[in-house]
């Protein structure tokens, strides 16, 4: 018998130093619209790139890396 399963997704972010996850708020949105969706909430994230996808943990992983305080 062959079992497949779904891996869910999550998107991370640094926030003070910390790294922080942020739950995936719709499976249909794209990686864009959610990043767009948080970037409500973190002001921070409307200059982000999105890295990824990755798998790790047995989730699909995004990394919203902010561009705002780097050089270069």
């Amino acid at each position: 018998m062959l079992v497949t399963n779904t891996l869910k997704r999550a998107f991370y972010m640094e926030l003070d130093g910390q790294q922080v996850r942020l739950d995936d708020p719709a499976e249909t949105m794209t990686a864009q619209a959610v990043l767009n969706f948080y970037s409500n909430t973190y002001p921070l994230l409307t200059t982000a790139k999105i890295e990824g996808p990755e798998i790790k943990e047995d989730e699909v992983q995004y990394q919203f890396v902010t561009t705002i305080g780097t050089k270069g």
